[in-house]
């Protein structure tokens, strides 16, 4: 495995990053150049953080592999929380 280990920090970062791109062009406030600007660098970022996500499923999957095959079910929370 050659990729980086994904950080938590750095993808709570880009979360937070994303969230203010996405609050600026809702506003509607940026010029053309701008706004275009911000899509693009909001893209990079959904994509960048998609495949931290699959990188962490992908390993919590081999660990339950590795723990007798054990499958993964929906969390549902107890009732009245």
């Amino acid at each position: 495995m050659s990729k980086k280990q994904a950080n938590p920090q750095q993808f709570e970062q880009m979360i937070a990053e994303l969230d203010t791109i996405v609050q600026q062009l809702e506003q509607g406030d940026l010029s053309l150049d701008d706004a275009l600007q911000q899509f693009e660098r909001g893209v990079a970022l959904a994509r960048a953080s998609q495949q931290q996500l699959q990188s962490a499923e992908q390993k919590v999957q081999m660990l339950l592999q590795q723990n007798n095959n054990e499958q993964l079910v929906a969390f549902t929370p107890p009732a009245g929380e």
